[in-house]
């Protein structure tokens, strides 16, 4: 039964390579604490077949592999989220901030979302020390109102993770991936698959879109937004046969299955305050970062540049979906696990075109169908990792297609099939 599921997995995730092969990426499933679904499409590097080991940027993902590490400390007693933050960083209660706790950060409302407030000069996002001192002093912003819109969280797409990473090494005294391979890593065993920066020597073992297969991307290189191109031919009619294409039939009525409508059922980009979303994401809107640079991916920017293994994802959330208990081992307290489920926001977010519904550091499970206890966090490409409690079901999906969140649906057709399976 379970072979015959993974098939099925495997010939949708080769479905939906639509026309980016070789590009391609890997999907894990767990149930009840077992692996149920492992396989792949594509390659990472040009001699790189994807494998469930393979290492990638995941961008945001990130963020959920931090709201973990946080979560373990506060099990540990290092922290709680009800604590000001100041309480553990002192120089942190600069410019208006000593009442902001660990929660409002993790929950996205502690107003410190706009990046061009802590530099407006991409390359110094690269300096971890620089940035800390920065976090510390910077004021708090209130998000750009559209008069019909009412927010109630302001994504911090970059500036929650120097927080988040500059209080873990001072509640630890270890360094950011120090605690992160002490107190997540190695209870998963999961050690050499997740990092927040990494070492020189495995720069070219980290999957990269196709633009770059034969080279590593240089110091100054220019950061390339994804090309956005209309569905082909192929792509359509995959969309169309797909076992979830019912499921988004239903809800588009007379509507075409296509990228643009499919994606509009998760996110409303009609609702998106572009402002916003530019002072989260961009110190300059004119010059971003390329993330595969080799400089940049042995920067420590743990909101948006954390590397991961798509098996590393899956055991996390499994870890979760089993109430916080990794193979007979409680990783995270039952008193914290149900802490860090509650949900803190019910609104638009300021920058995300969305009802984020935030816990403490996990957004909700982006489905159309009945999941209110699912979340996770996705990545900017459109990767993804999450859990859904109520089924002891965990789910990754990385890639390297040149894409993003707001422009394609794969992480939607597989996250549906998998709840529709499961």
């Amino acid at each position: 039964m379970i072979a015959m599921l993974e098939e099925d997995f495997t010939q949708v995730l080769q479905a939906l390579q639509f026309d980016d092969a070789p590009a391609g990426g890997v999907l894990v499933i767990y149930k009840d604490g077992q692996e149920v679904v492992n396989t792949a499409t594509g390659l990472a590097l040009p001699n790189l077949p994807w494998s469930s080991q393979t290492l990638s940027v995941n961008f945001s993902i990130g963020k959920g592999v931090m709201a973990t590490l946080i979560a373990v400390l506060v099990s540990e007693g290092l922290l709680d989220y009800e604590a000001r933050i100041s309480q553990y960083w002192h120089e942190f209660a600069q410019n208006g901030k000593t009442d902001i706790c660990l929660k409002d950060v993790l929950s996205h409302t502690a107003g410190l979302f706009n990046i061009s407030l802590v530099t407006t000069d991409a390359e110094v996002l690269l300096d971890w020390d620089e940035m800390l001192k920065r976090i510390a002093a910077m004021s708090i912003a209130t998000p750009k109102s559209q008069e019909e819109h009412h927010y109630a969280s302001a994504y911090s797409a970059l500036v929650s993770g120097w927080v988040l990473g500059g209080l873990v090494e001072r509640v630890t005294d270890m360094t950011l991936n120090q605690a992160l391979n002490q107190y997540l890593a190695k209870p998963l065993g999961v050690i050499d698959e997740l990092y927040f920066g990494v070492g020189a020597d495995l720069i070219d073992k980290i999957a990269k879109p196709e633009r770059y297969f034969g080279e590593i991307p240089k110091k100054n290189t220019p950061r390339r937004k994804p090309i956005l191109k209309p569905d082909s031919e192929t792509v359509l009619q995959t969309l169309t046969h797909l076992p979830t294409s019912p499921l988004w039939r239903a809800s588009l009525g007379d509507k075409p299955i296509t990228t643009a409508h499919v994606n509009r059922l998760y996110f409303d980009t009609a609702r998106m305050n572009l402002t916003n979303y530019k002072n989260a994401l961009m110190p300059n809107a004119k010059d971003g970062l390329e993330y595969h640079r080799s400089d940049v991916l042995m920067a420590t920017i743990p909101a948006a540049n954390g590397v991961s293994s798509a098996n590393a994802l899956a055991r996390i959330y499994a870890m979760h979906a089993d109430d916080g208990i990794w193979q007979g081992r409680t990783v995270i307290s039952k008193d914290v696990v149900s802490r860090m489920r509650a949900i803190q926001t019910d609104g638009l977010d300021a920058v995300m075109p969305a009802n984020m519904r935030w816990r403490m550091g996990f957004h909700r499970l982006f489905s159309l169908q009945d999941v209110p206890d699912g979340y996770g966090h996705m990545g900017y490409n459109g990767s993804v990792a999450f859990c859904e409690p109520s089924r002891r079901l965990s789910f990754a999906f990385i890639h390297n297609f040149d894409t993003t969140m707001l422009n394609d649906v794969r992480q939607f057709a597989l996250s549906e099939m998998a709840l529709q399976y499961f």
